[in-house]
Order: structure tokens, then sequence, then C-alpha cells
């Protein structure tokens, strides 16, 4: 394979004004670290960026502290409003948002188009109708009686991965603005260009300056941002091990964590499932985003009366993915983010001939350059297998014999991680049946890797905590305060009633 030198930029619309975006404007300090953003495609620079000091993470977490006592002052329906004014815009700006976000990531742009912009502007959509109808409940306890209120919780960090930069940023700061809270975001260093589009985005909408902020670096500001008195809560998309550390600094202050991470799905294919649809749903949950997502169902399960057919328009179907420029509409896979994390998927298919699997798909000509890897499918895949046990996170589908549903059901459940699963069967009454054993956040039935605003999203064991979108991610950007109210008469210093609480229920002592 032919290896390239970093060169410098020759694409100047992707260099933003400045690194970070606080109070509403774009902010530079020169004496942070450097940060290249690189296209995987050829190793060009597309922009140069600095990390953020200490002194500029003060800056964003004084203007956000401000900003949302503000933003939290307005009328829910106001707050809903600027977000659907921002997906309108995000909309409109989706092909220069497309652009950017291929340039920056390798993805190709037939995917960023449907895929990235447009999913963030859904989110913004959703939280933005919903924003009025955020409301507490009130509970009658005979004459007296007991209210509630959502509240937001205050400043909350996102921190995001770099596979989907802006539409992560956008699932984080919908739902936390919709609340009324402010947010200060990270993106991942890799990926650092689209966030400050978001971020103009939505000041440009009628934000608040300091409501939405963006600071760049890497680990080291995330954790001083994670462990800073005025964080309120801390979100973050990423690996298992990185939300191991950053849930952990988190909690130290006693911070809420949403943490959406790593997976290693099952998707399961039986006897009497659709053909064309299951390759499909297999083809959408290993391939798109050259294997790059979280969710994907990289375990492939197949019953043993569709194995032959089911492999045999696999392997017709990935053999016709065009691979090449991600800015040609018609390409299927680009490169995947960086030459260093091309490196370690290679380290994995490696690993997985030297343990047996059989790589049924053959050798492909690749474009010039040292981030491209070709589409793999691994039959002959055995339950232990590093290949079957860790998360690859690139083109790398393994595929797992079975024969009935007790069998699989267990072998699905037997890892460390449950953020999804599949199922492709025309049997519905065992679709359903199958859906609440597996041990997973999100199950597709008949489809894979679909997530619209209005679905919770989010996993179980080792794949996370919390939810992300639907109404369930109002529970983690808001706090419930209970208010009780007394309707009998007080008087006396002694502030007795007038009517003897004789209820144990009443009263409750902390000791």
């Amino acid at each position: 394979m032919q290896s390239y030198q970093t060169r410098e930029m020759a694409t100047p619309l992707c260099q933003p004004a400045a690194s970070h975006f606080i109070d509403g404007t774009f902010m530079e300090d020169n004496t942070g670290p450097e940060i290249l953003s690189v296209n995987p495609v050829n190793g060009e620079i597309i922009a140069k960026l600095h990390g953020a000091t200490s002194a500029m993470i003060e800056k964003a977490i004084g203007s956000a502290n401000r900003a949302q006592k503000e933003w939290a002052r307005k009328e829910p329906a106001e707050r809903g409003r600027v977000l659907r004014r921002a997906a309108e815009i995000m909309r409109a700006r989706n092909r220069e948002l497309s652009v950017l976000e291929t340039h920056d990531t390798g993805k190709p742009i037939s995917e960023t188009l449907v895929a990235d912009a447009a999913s963030g502007a859904d989110c913004l959509e959703y939280f933005g109708a919903i924003a009025a109808t955020l409301a507490g409940h009130s509970i009658d306890f005979g004459e007296d009686w007991v209210y509630t209120r959502r509240e937001p919780l205050g400043v909350c960090l996102g921190i995001g991965a770099w596979n989907y930069p802006i539409q992560i940023a956008a699932w984080k700061a919908a739902p936390a603005l919709a609340c009324g809270n402010a947010m200060i975001f990270k993106p991942s260093e890799v990926t650092p260009l689209s966030a400050l589009k978001l971020a103009e985005i939505l000041t440009e909408a009628g934000l608040p300056p300091g409501v939405f902020n963006v600071v760049q670096g890497a680990g080291d500001v995330g954790a001083e941002l994670a462990t800073h008195p005025a964080i309120a809560k801390v979100s973050l998309t990423g690996s298992v091990k990185t939300g191991a550390t950053v849930a952990s600094a988190a909690m130290a202050g006693i911070r809420p964590v949403t943490m959406e991470l790593g997976g290693k799905s099952a998707l399961i294919v039986f006897d009497d499932a659709d053909v064309e649809a299951a390759v499909s749903g297999a083809i959408l949950g290993n391939f798109y985003s050259a294997g790059q997502i979280c969710s994907n169902g990289t375990r492939v399960f197949l019953q043993r009366g569709i194995r032959e057919a089911f492999l045999a328009r696999l392997l017709e179907r990935v053999e016709a993915l065009k691979i090449g420029d991600p800015m040609d509409e018609e390409t299927g896979l680009g490169p995947l983010v960086s030459a260093a994390h091309r490196n370690r998927v290679a380290a994995y298919v490696a690993r997985a001939e030297v343990e047996g699997a059989y790589k049924a798909t053959p050798r492909r000509k690749l474009p010039p350059g040292d981030a491209w890897h070709e589409p793999v499918v691994f039959t002959n895949v055995a339950d232990w297998m590093t290949l079957a046990q860790e998360e690859v996170f690139g083109p790398v589908m393994a595929v797992l014999d079975f024969d009935d549903e007790k069998d699989v059901v267990s072998r699905a459940n037997a890892t460390e991680f449950g953020l999804a699963a599949g199922i492709f069967t025309r049997d519905l009454v065992r679709a359903h049946r199958l859906a609440a054993e597996l041990e997973a956040g999100t199950v597709w039935i008949n489809a894979y890797n679909l997530t619209p605003a209005g679905m919770a999203f989010g996993g179980i064991k080792r794949s996370g905590i919390g939810r992300e979108n639907g109404r369930a991610a109002i529970d983690h950007y808001t706090q419930l305060k209970s208010v009780f109210v007394s309707m009998q008469t007080y008087h006396g210093k002694d502030g007795r009633s007038s009517k003897p609480q004789t209820d144990p229920t009443i009263f409750h002592e902390c000791v």
C-alpha cells in the first residue's frame, strides 16, 4: 500500500475562524497545543486549531454559567422555537455541512448527506417540538397535595466521538438546551470542525451567547472540564475505556452521567427470514461508515438452513461495494478515520486468521493512502475468538452459525456489551419473544441501525448508562423537585397543625 506524508492544506473552506466558540463568538489562544484536522483520504491537513488552555476553559465556564440562568428563565416554548429554527438552518445548509463532515471524517458524501447533519436537524426539531410539553405532576394526598417541577441541571458537558461529529453534538445539545441547560461541548480532537458550525447555527437561530460553547482539546481538556465544580452533568460518546475514566472523574463530584459506549452486537438471521432484507441489514450494520458505528451488528448469527443462500448473496453485494473518492456519490466505502485506526483494524483481521476464522472475501484494490481498509467477511467464527469478543470498529463482519433459538439467545447475550441487537425472521411472535430476552438497549426487528430522534438510544452492561433521544433523554437533563403543599391551618409557636397528623407515613426522619 502506498504511504503518504501529511500535506499542507489545500482546502481553505474547512479552516474555521478560530478554534473555540465561546459566548457567541469565535475565540483563539495560540498558546494551546496544536490540533491538526487531517483528511483521511490523502493525509491532507484541512485545518489547524489549538486545544483549550485552562484560561479558555474558565471563559467557557463563566459564560455558560451566566447564560444558563437567563436561558432557563425563558418560556419552554421560546426555547423550542430556537431549536426548530436551528433545525431549519441545518437542513438548508445540509450539503455544505456534509461536505465538511466528509473531508473531516472520510465518510462518503452519500452517507453524510442523509445521516449526519440531517440526523442532527431531526433531533433539534424533535426536542424543539416537545420543549413546551415538559411538565411535572400533581399528586393528591387528601387535603394536602404535592406537585413536581422539572428543573434544568445547570451547565452540562458534552464530549463527542469522531465517527459522527455533528450528529453527536446535536444529539447532546438538543435535549440539554430544550430543558433549560447550557452546554459546553468538546469534540474529538480527530474531527474538531463541524461542532463549530453547529454553534454558529444555534447562535444565528437566536440562542443567547454562552448557552452553547465549543472548546477543543484532547483527553486532558475533557478531564479538566469533567472535574470542574461548575459542571452539573457529563454526557460522553466514546469507548468503554474512555467512558469508565470520565464517569469515574465525574462521579467523584457526584455528577450524573450519560455514557454511550461500545458494543459487540448480535444480528440474528433465522431460516425463514427474507434473505435480501437480512443481507441489507447485515451490510448496513457492518460496512456503513466503514464499520465505525458503535451499535453495529458485527456478530452475524446465521441459522444453518439459510447460511448458504445468505452468504452467497452477501459476498456478491460486498464485492459490488464501490471503494473510492468519498466525494463521489456512488462510493459505498471510504477510508477509516486515520492511518492509526486502520492499523488497529488490520491487526484484528490478522489475529482472526491466526485463530482459525476463514476470510471469505477476496483482496480488493484500494486507493493510495494509509487509512484505507477493504471490507472483510469472516466465516467459521467461534464464540471464543477475539473477533467475536472485542469491538473492532471497522469494516469487518464475523459470521457464526446456530441451530435453535435457545442456543443463539444464550450466545448473543454472552458478552460484556449490551448496546444493540437485530432479529430477522417472518415469525413476529418469535421476534417479540427474543426482543424481550436479548440483553441490549435497542433491538431492531427486520431492520438495523435505524435511530429516529423520537426513539431512546443507549446501552446496558458495559455499553453505557442513560439514554439519548426520545422523551427518555429529558430524565437525564432535568432534576425533579417535589413541592409539598399543606392545606391545613398552622398556628402557634410550635408550628403544630390545628388538625393532628396521625399518619406515620407523613414524617420521615433522616438518621
